[in-house]
């Protein structure tokens, strides 16, 4: 039932977003810039110059989703929190994930090309969450494993919306459009990969 409230919802909010103020001054701008509805050839040229962001949010969402929630749900246990433990882990994660989701509304850095190397050092959680699961005592405890589901999940929140705020601005007005179905495009990709990879318990 709250699904389909939600749903209801955004179907009754797209029909009505055309007239807020923003959306108002985006139309204007693109019937200046005489912008008509791209061809594929078109597409495909916008495509080609999004290959550092659209690697960097495909591999956040493929490091991600092959570690959280089979990893973390799964193969973690604690003596102490016992059946809480992955409860209070996807709890953390999810509070860390809208953590740096906000943080975008205060600090975007000016660069994407460090974006993107932030978003490629992400893979360094699989051999981080190994060790933790196979290395020395100490590190199977719970302090560490809290620790790195918090960076796992504001480096989700963080990185991703900061690729999606400076992707479109690297290219002209009338193509930032097409980039950012590019950039979800990948997304979807990462989403997808990453899926499979946890499914296959990759770590």
């Amino acid at each position: 039932m709250v699904a389909i409230v939600f749903l209801v919802c955004c179907i009754v909010f797209s029909n009505l977003q055309h007239k807020l103020p923003v959306m108002q001054q985006y139309q204007q701008r693109l019937l200046q810039e005489n912008n008509t509805v791209c061809s594929g050839t078109k597409f495909w040229a916008v495509a080609a110059k999004i290959k550092g962001p659209a690697f960097g949010i495909f591999i956040i969402y493929i490091a991600t989703l092959s570690i959280f929630p089979g990893f973390i749900a799964e193969d973690l246990e604690s003596e102490l929190l016992k059946d809480w433990y992955p409860t209070i882990l996807i709890t953390v994660y999810n509070l860390a994930d809208l953590t740096g989701k906000s943080l975008t509304a205060f600090c975007v850095p000016q660069s994407i090309t460090k974006a993107i190397w932030a978003a490629t050092t992400r893979l360094l959680f699989y051999p981080m969450f190994v060790v933790c699961l196979h290395g020395p005592k100490w590190l199977k405890t719970e302090v560490p494993i809290v620790v790195l589901t918090f960076l796992l999940g504001f480096t989700n929140g963080y990185l991703p919306s900061v690729l999606m705020i400076l992707a479109p601005k690297s290219v002209p007005f009338s193509e930032s459009e097409l980039f950012a179905i590019v950039m979800i495009a990948f997304l979807g990709f990462g989403l997808v990969g990453g899926s499979i990879l946890g499914w296959f318990w990759v770590l």
